[in-house]
C-alpha cells in the first residue's frame, strides 16, 4: 500500500528493509574513526548513548568492514548472564571447547587470544552490546582477562556498547581499574535536525521517490517527536506514509506527523 501510493520501489524505513543505504551521520563518522583507531592500537573502547541513536548499527558496520584474515570478530550474546556463562560464550566465540572450571576457562581464553595475535597475526575483536546489563562481577573480571604481560601488551580489542547507564556504572569507584583501561570513550548524541531531514529525503530518493512527499513544516514536527533517535524516525516516517496513504493525502503535513506519533505513543 505504501509503496504503490507514494510511487516508491520499497519502504526504506521498515525494520525489515534490506537495501537501505548507509547514512553517515556525524555520530557514525566520529564513532567509526574512533573504532578504526581502536583496531590499530588494540585495547578497550566504550560506546554509549540513548536507545536508537545508532550504536549497534555503527559498530556492526565497522566490524563487518574488517579483513577476516586480520581480525576475528565475536559478538558476546546475552549480556545478562552469569560470569561462567559469559566466559563460556567468549571461549566458544574464539573457537575453544570450553572447560568446566572458571580458572581453566580464563587460561584457555587468554592462551587463545595470545596464540591468534602472535602465531597467526589475527586480532580478536570482542563486541559486548547492551553491556549495561553486565553484572559487576563480569565487569570486574574484564580488567583481568584482558590483562596481558602485566598490562604491557594489548592483543585484542574489546568493544563495550550500551546505554548511558553503562558510563555511569564505570564511573563508580568499584570499577575505576576497568575505567582506567578504556582507551576510547564516545557518546552518541543522535541525529541533528538537519541530519534527520537529510536522512529522510535521502532514503526516499534512494527508493525512487520523484515527488515531494513531506511538507517543510512536517520536518519540524518530526524533529519535535524523535529527539534525534534514528529508530524513532524510522517508525514515525513509516507510520506517516501509511496514514497519509490511507487518507489519500498529497503531502505529509504536521497533522499527519502528530497523528502518527500519537499512535506510536512516543509522547
Amino acid at each position: 500500500m505504501i509503496t504503490a501510493y507514494w510511487e516508491i520501489s520499497f519502504n526504506p524505513f521498515s525494520s525489515s528493509a534490506t537495501n537501505n543505504f548507509c547514512f553517515e551521520s556525524d555520530d557514525f563518522k566520529q564513532a567509526t574513526a574512533r573504532l578504526k583507531h581502536l583496531y590499530e592500537t588494540k585495547g578497550m573502547g566504550l560506546f554509549v548513548g540513548k536507545p536508537g541513536t545508532g550504536k549497534t548499527h555503527t559498530i556492526k558496520s565497522s566490524v563487518e568492514s574488517l579483513n577476516p584474515g586480520l581480525f576475528k570478530v565475536f559478538y558476546a550474546p546475552l549480556s545478562s548472564v552469569t560470569v561462567l556463562e559469559f566466559y563460556k560464550a567468549i571461549a566458544i566465540g574464539l573457537g575453544i571447547d570450553p572447560p568446566f572450571k572458571k580458572i581453566d576457562l580464563f587460561n584457555v581464553i587468554q592462551e587463545r587470544i595470545i596464540s591468534l595475535a602472535k602465531d597467526k597475526r589475527i586480532t580478536p575483536v570482542i563486541v559486548c552490546d547492551e553491556a549495561q546489563k553486565l553484572s559487576a562481577k563480569i565487569l570486574s573480571d574484564l580488567k583481568i582477562i584482558f590483562n596481558f604481560d602485566m598490562d604491557s601488551v594489548k592483543y585484542a580489542v574489546l568493544i563495550l556498547a550500551g546505554s548511558t547507564a553503562l558510563a555511569s556504572t564505570l564511573s563508580m569507584g568499584s570499577h575505576e581499574a576497568l575505567a582506567q583501561r578504556i582507551l576510547i570513550n564516545y557518546t552518541f548524541t543522535g541525529l541533528s535536525k538537519d541530519e534527520m531531514t537529510e536522512y529522510i529525503t535521502s532514503q526516499l530518493k534512494n527508493c525512487g521517490a520523484t515527488q515531494t512527499i513531506f511538507q517543510e513544516k512536517a520536518f519540524d514536527s518530526l524533529w519535535d517527536c524523535c529527539s534525534g533517535s534514528l529508530r524513532v524516525v524510522n517508525s514515525l516516517v513509516e507510520n506517516c506514509l501509511r496514514i497519509g496513504a490511507q487518507k489519500g493525502a498529497k503531502l505529509i503535513d504536521s497533522d499527519i506527523v502528530f497523528m502518527a506519533n500519537s499512535e506510536l505513543k512516543f509522547v
